[in-house]
């Protein structure tokens, strides 16, 4: 203990990198694709998806295929990813589009998924490869909802502050393709999903809103989250959501990667380097800076009275936390770094604590950096230079805190996508 207790900010930081990355890396979906193979068709095989991990998992869907299955069996398909998310994927097209906010591609994308499962049999395979960001970047809206309508929905529900469950209710049921309308284009062919879970407590058919799976809510559910944070919905639409026949497939689903995937590997590796893991949960959800608050709480206890994890420890948590967006104007920032920067101020420099809070996709929101570090002298070196970290949680400006300190957290993207990911060191 005695040496974690004079640890170096170095040595932190390079912890708190490593048991990042085994978070990540057990999430990549290469070794868990070829785990969840299904038997070869008779006739045709048809690979559609969305989402941010979506186009690796073709490429490593489509290596996989070819490797088991040879040449006897036709494979095509498309995928929707985010922008700089796409690589290739052999047989397999990939479409970029936009993300958080759909655009003109997203459409596209949805249209071209739409086609792709148009006119099968029922000899004939459907392999969809969903995971989260998948709503954005495949997108086709109900009548009476244009690409400006659908930008300005998105862009509110946002700023909202309701839950990725809440979120991905609405746009199931203003969507032509999700809450298991692809699936239901594609019959009567079989529709076998594969999953990499971004949502708290890992409901199969919320991730990317459910293309492929059937949909337990109603429109009912999706009207009342839309008075409940005055969403921008046509009144005309509205109005359409109740008399919207219920959608119901039958499909097989099988889940290759999860938050609970991810931290449990982080713990394996926190072990590993001589730290006692605990987690705190892998479906947290509410306010960023609510969190950090909380979490600061708990490190701050685990430090001094050794409860609920003796140090040298490290606390591990995910699931997706939210930023309500107030006021005329708001900064640069995304919930990992909102989470970080309330965490610092609720710290207030406590000795022998840090911490790392990312997005597992490598994107924090809309910008470059995954999340951000923390480190004890993090407000002092802010206030060094000028920067004064309740200014800039006030006004939503994580991001413009931690960017002149060094403090983010650039990893570019990864390709999986298993929601946050935060680590709190206590030495």
């Amino acid at each position: 203990m005695s040496e974690n207790l004079s640890l170096s900010d170095t040595k932190a930081r390079a912890i708190l990198r490593a048991v990042h990355g085994a978070a990540i890396e057990a999430a990549l979906p290469g070794l868990a694709i070829r785990a969840h193979l299904p038997p070869a068709p008779r006739g045709r095989c048809v690979v559609v998806g969305a989402g941010k991990a979506s186009a690796a998992m073709a490429a490593a869907l489509d290596q996989a295929l070819q490797e088991a299955w040879g040449p006897q069996v036709s494979v095509s398909g498309v995928v929707a990813t985010r922008y700089g998310h796409g690589v290739a994927a052999g047989r397999i097209e990939i479409v970029e589009a936009g993300h958080p906010v759909p655009d003109a591609n997203s459409v596209i994308a949805a249209r071209r998924l739409m086609e792709a499962v148009a006119g099968l049999g029922p000899d004939d395979l459907v392999i969809a490869l969903v995971s989260g960001g998948g709503s954005a970047c495949m997108e086709w809206p109900v009548e009476g909802m244009g690409l400006d309508d659908l930008q300005t929905l998105g862009r509110a529900l946002l700023a909202s502050g309701a839950g990725i469950g809440e979120m991905n209710t609405v746009r199931r049921h203003l969507s032509r393709v999700k809450g298991g309308r692809l699936a239901a284009a594609a019959g009567p062919a079989r529709v076998y999903t594969l999953l990499i879970s971004d949502i708290p407590g890992d409901d199969p058919a919320a991730i990317a809103s459910g293309p492929t799976l059937a949909d337990g809510t109603t429109p009912r559910d999706a009207l009342a989250i839309i008075e409940r944070y005055g969403l921008p919905v046509p009144e005309a639409v509205r109005r359409a959501m109740m008399e919207a026949p219920a959608c119901t497939v039958a499909g097989e689903y099988r889940m290759i990667a999860s938050p609970q995937q991810a931290l449990t590997a982080a713990a394996d590796k926190a072990r590993e380097l001589g730290f006692m893991p605990l987690m705190l949960g892998d479906a947290i959800e509410g306010e960023a800076r609510e969190l950090g608050r909380v979490m600061a709480g708990i490190a701050l206890s685990a430090r001094q009275w050794g409860h609920p994890a003796p140090a040298p420890a490290i606390l591990l948590s995910g699931g997706e936390a939210s930023v309500t967006l107030a006021g005329a104007s708001f900064g640069k920032g995304g919930r990992n770094t909102e989470f970080a920067l309330s965490l610092a101020l609720a710290l207030q420099g406590a000795p022998g604590i840090w911490a790392l809070a990312a997005d597992s996709d490598g994107i924090d929101g809309s910008d470059d950096a995954a999340g951000a570090i923390i480190a004890p002298d993090t407000l002092a070196r802010g206030a060094a230079s000028a920067l004064e970290a309740r200014d800039f949680l006030a006004r939503h400006d994580s991001y413009s805190f931690f960017a002149p300190l060094g403090d983010l957290l650039i990893t570019g993207p990864t390709l999986t996508n298993v929601n946050d990911i935060r680590i709190i060191l206590v030495a």
